[in-house]
């Protein structure tokens, strides 16, 4: 575990990154033991596969990104159906504005920036943001090639960032 640690961290802060997702020093904490929770599973079997045909370090690193991207759009998927995390929860309860409430004002405000573009990236940004789609389902839904994605994604992103400045 000693040994490994730093990578796994390494790894979902990158990821975080490379997906915009703001991750909590808790958050981090738990992708860590999701991330242990995957090596450990079915008595090691993620760690019997490994076949030596590259580095130990190369082969969990691929695995944690994995689990940490599956998680994130697991998490992205609750929370678009309206499923409040519970440490997201407990401050609802310590006074703040209620959850229904701030969600209709956060998608009041996503669609706002959103009409500032065109309808194509939007509906990019809406399925791969809001609703958690992957590429291959949002080239389905959209009738793009799905290597138009993510370069579409970075635009959208890039236009939403002038927006806001």
């Amino acid at each position: 575990m000693d040994r490994f640690i730093g990578l796994f961290v390494h790894v979902i802060n990158h990821t975080a990154h490379a997906r915009s997702v703001r991750l909590s020093n808790d958050d981090v904490d738990d992708l860590c033991a999701e991330v242990f929770l995957a090596l450990l599973a079915d008595d090691f079997a993620a760690l019997r596969r490994f076949r030596a045909k590259c580095s130990l370090a190369t082969y969990l690193a691929v695995i944690a990104r994995r689990v940490v991207v599956r998680e994130m759009a697991r998490r992205r998927k609750a929370e678009a159906l309206g499923h409040v995390p519970a440490h997201q929860a407990a401050l609802d309860q310590a006074g703040s504005q209620p959850v229904h409430e701030r969600r209709i004002d956060d998608a009041d405000e996503v669609e706002a920036m959103l009409s500032g573009l065109d309808e194509r990236d939007a509906g990019v940004v809406r399925l791969f943001h809001l609703e958690g789609r992957s590429y291959s389902e949002i080239s389905q839904v959209l009738g793009l090639a799905e290597n138009s994605i993510g370069p579409t994604l970075a635009r959208a992103r890039g236009r939403l960032k002038r927006q806001n400045v």
